[in-house]
């Protein structure tokens, strides 16, 4: 039997913002969206008040008044720096690793039986705990879907505190605690599968695992019969160790304020693809295409709308912020109308290919400039040393009235030497 851990950081942005703020700690947060727009995290106390997963923070407005919830603007350098440090912690518990999110790390812990896996999960949750002040839950079962479950198990029910193993259990005791999940707590089956299969009669995780798969199948798909198999023990979907490289890379933001010139449109487009060619260069490949696209806001039934976008191929594929910035550049030039007022920008970097496998053709100099590759190598270099856009291109701008709203934004604690918490 094999043993599969996931290891979920629990209410990862809310409990970042604890670490370095205890005076938050029993006190319902929310951690919202871009422009401060939607709840993207939620306390315990936040949940237990009913509030869902992507309420508009306006909507709030009285829950706010009667029980003092504190809303905080997203924090993202603070929230990656913090999950770059649990998964590095959890690296050293078994060489087998798949970082499955930002806050959710998948461990292949078979051959480790001779331990005993709840212990074993202990040490991570005090580890992770004593080093990085964030709680952690740990699910172990036998295969990625039960190990999901697991987790939501260690999570909800005191009982296990923190530590739940499905691979411990009897078949009697594992269906018990499957029948009393919802069918929409399984992984991949989400809101819009979960009515569909409940209406067929399947309410909980164990009616699901009772299914006949190949009829499943056929009614929905593999991926719905991988599932079945899973929650029956069957290994089916393995362990990434390595993540693939993404086929494409988009990077987008909506504005703070209301942007009606082209060259504010610019500033945006260039800090978008600077942002989303760092991310190719990261996983060494080169991109072939530029789409960019703008539009207006669809919810204000006074201003006109407009929304275009447009694909620019490139001549020869590169990692270089340059040469991607100008074709976005020439892009926007020809989608571009003056007085509108525009709410959204973004990019999208398409047709990536590794640095290995640049398709070039009979006039093509040579597949990477050893010029560029050195200069976009020490602008990265420095960015990661000195913090993000120490150095950038001149067109991205500097005051940027545009930029998104954070108006209740914790400072940078771990990426910042200006914002260092200071011990009196």
């Amino acid at each position: 039997m094999r043993s599969i851990a996931l290891i979920d950081v629990n209410n990862f942005y809310v409990s970042c913002e604890r670490v370095f703020n205890p005076k938050l700690a029993g006190k319902p947060v929310v951690v919202l969206s871009n422009n401060d727009g939607c709840a993207v995290a939620r306390s315990n106390e936040v949940k237990a008040l009913g509030v869902a997963m992507g309420t508009p923070w306006f909507k709030l407005k009285d829950l706010v008044k009667q029980h003092g919830i504190i809303g905080l603007s997203s924090n993202y350098a603070l929230y990656a720096d913090m999950s770059n440090r649990v998964m590095s912690i959890l690296h050293a518990f078994s060489p087998n690793q798949e970082i499955y999110s930002i806050d959710e790390s998948f461990l292949d812990l078979s051959g480790f039986e001779s331990r005993d896996l709840i212990q074993y999960g202990q040490q991570m949750r005090k580890r992770i705990l004593k080093w990085t002040g964030l709680p952690v839950s740990v699910g172990i079962a036998s295969t990625k879907t039960l190990s999901k479950l697991a987790n939501h198990c260690a999570k909800k029910h005191p009982a296990f505190n923190g530590v739940c193993n499905f691979n411990t259990m009897t078949g009697l005791e594992l269906d018990a605690l499957l029948a009393q999940l919802d069918v929409g707590e399984i992984w991949g089956i989400g809101r819009k599968l979960a009515p569909q299969l409940q209406a067929l009669g399947f309410s909980s995780a164990l009616d699901l695992k009772r299914a006949n798969p190949q009829r499943i199948r056929q009614q929905f798909s593999v991926v719905m019969e991988k599932t079945i198999r899973e929650l029956n023990g069957t290994v089916c979907i393995e362990l990434e160790e390595i993540s693939p490289p993404k086929q494409q890379i988009i990077s987008s933001r909506s504005f703070g304020y209301a942007v009606c010139d082209y060259n504010s449109l610019a500033e945006s487009i260039t800090l978008y693809v600077c942002s989303a060619a760092e991310k190719l260069r990261r996983q060494h490949c080169f991109s072939g295409s530029v789409y960019i696209y703008i539009r207006t806001s669809p919810f204000k039934p006074n201003d006109p709308f407009y929304s275009n976008g447009m694909t620019i191929p490139l001549t020869y594929p590169t990692d270089d912020s340059r040469q991607l910035v100008n074709a976005a550049l020439w892009g926007l030039k020809q989608i571009y109308k003056p007085n509108y007022n525009y709410a959204k920008a973004g990019v999208m970097l398409g047709e990536i290919v590794s640095k290995l496998r640049v398709q070039t053709d009979l006039f093509s100099q040579s597949e990477v400039s050893p010029k560029s590759e050195a200069l976009m190598a020490t602008m990265d270099n420095i960015n990661r040393k000195m913090g993000k856009a120490s150095i950038k291109l001149a067109s991205e701008g500097f005051k940027r009235p545009w930029r998104m709203k954070q108006g209740n934004k914790s400072p940078s604690y771990t990426t910042r030497w200006e914002d260092l918490p200071a011990i009196q």
